[in-house]
């Protein structure tokens, strides 16, 4: 499917994709930082805010979805920067379609499995009673039974349409959920590998990149070469932008 997406600047073109939950707007600081030196395109994934949703939310699917929508604004290379979920989409475009991926950055994910520690968000916006007249601080409230930590109920919440009445969400949270077991995981193709430049970005206080990971990058992206961005946990690009754009920048050059 051609994905819903947002541009900007001019230059060689740089893909950026969004983790779990996300949109192309949370890349809004950094696309806007970009943006004088590339031609910045920020999509939404399937079953995320204004995209087409669909059952199949397989990494290879969600890849497909980038070169489609490369190929509807005449792209037929760029570099892809993926975070989180978006990371494994970006590394599974580098493995499937090298010739599309000119320069691969992946943050804050590795290619393996992960526990399926996310369910419980699904679960809790799933069960959110969506009522006529619902307001973001009893949305709010109502989730943080689960879901302690403010900001992450925040993120959720920019995926909620409070506008609509009653509020629906711009997620297919069915889709999503049906899907966990695969988004967890992540399969290369026997023997795939992707030779371009590669650059794997950890935050300092996120658990996701381990330094066990750095065999399976290597195993698939030979030329990885691996930054920590500190100051930061799992959402390293709102956390630390400024340590994020020093460690992205010189790698994608001039």
């Amino acid at each position: 499917m051609i994905l819903a997406c947002t541009e900007a600047g001019e230059g060689p073109p740089l893909i950026l994709l969004h983790g779990l939950f996300g949109a192309g707007q949370n890349w809004g600081a950094i696309r806007k930082a970009l943006a004088p030196r590339f031609r910045v395109l920020a999509p939404d994934l399937r079953n995320h805010g204004a995209s087409p949703h669909h059952a199949d939310m397989s990494y290879a699917a969600m890849a497909a979805d980038v070169a489609e929508t490369m190929d509807a604004a005449g792209i037929p290379r760029a570099a892809v920067l993926g975070h989180s979920m978006g990371g494994k989409v970006a590394m599974t475009l580098a493995l499937a379609r090298p010739d599309r991926v000119e320069r691969l950055v992946v943050a804050d994910i590795a290619p393996v499995r992960y526990r399926p520690t996310l369910r419980a968000y699904v679960a809790a916006m799933q069960a959110l009673p969506l009522a006529p007249g619902l307001t973001r601080k009893a949305a709010d409230e109502a989730l943080a039974a689960t879901i302690p930590e403010a900001g992450i109920r925040a993120f959720l919440l920019q995926s909620l349409r409070f506008e609509a009445d009653p509020p629906s969400w711009r997620l297919g949270l069915a889709e999503i959920a049906a899907a966990m077991p695969a988004i967890e995981d992540f399969t290369a193709a026997p023997g795939a590998t992707f030779g371009g430049p590669t650059l794997v970005m950890a935050g300092a206080r996120s658990p996701y990149i381990r330094a066990e990971h750095h065999e399976a990058f290597r195993a698939l992206f030979p030329r990885a070469d691996f930054a920590t961005v500190a100051d930061a946990g799992h959402w390293l690009h709102a956390e630390n932008p400024g340590g994020f754009l020093a460690a992205l920048e010189p790698f994608l050059g001039p």
